[in-house]
């Protein structure tokens, strides 16, 4: 169980600090739920309670782990697949994963195809997605703000 304070990770959303435990009626159900400010976007979210674990909440990265994420973008460029909807697929795996080491190379893969082909509306999208949750995580765990980890990762990407 997470406390008020709590910096977690949820799934397919980012990074927050739970703000409060709050009990709502939701669709004739009584249930608790977490209730979490995202650090970007100033955006809340509900977390059941009684579902935690199989979304697969988690705490945040710590500061050695955030170090060995940006490091991830500072390796050389990844193969991925040359057929568009292979590669979506596979990228949405490892975004749904919740593994942050997974995120940021779908991130660090999908700029680099950017900066080279461009990207399609959907993989445009994609990238906007996995930044945002990579990013907020990596806002929590740095202790840094939102521009400054952005310009971070934009760095690191064309060094390599």
């Amino acid at each position: 169980m997470y406390n008020i304070g709590d910096k977690i990770v949820y799934p397919m959303h980012g990074a927050g600090i739970i703000e409060s435990i709050e009990e709502k009626e939701i669709l004739g159900k009584k249930q608790k739920y977490y209730v979490m400010k995202m650090p970007i976007g100033d955006m809340k979210v509900m977390i059941p309670l009684d579902s935690v674990k199989e979304i697969g909440v988690r705490d945040i990265i710590n500061q050695q782990e955030a170090e060995n994420v940006m490091k991830i973008f500072k390796s050389e460029k990844t193969d991925m697949s040359s057929n568009w909807n292979k590669r979506y697929r596979e990228n949405m795996v490892k975004i749904k994963s919740g593994n942050i080491y997974e995120v940021a190379h779908v991130v660090k893969n999908l700029m680099h195809r950017d900066r080279e082909k461009g990207l399609s509306t959907g993989e445009r999208k994609m990238l906007n997605s996995a930044k945002q949750i990579l990013v907020s995580e990596l806002v929590l765990a740095k202790n840094m703000g939102q521009r400054e980890v952005e310009h971070m990762i934009e760095d690191m990407i064309e060094q390599v």
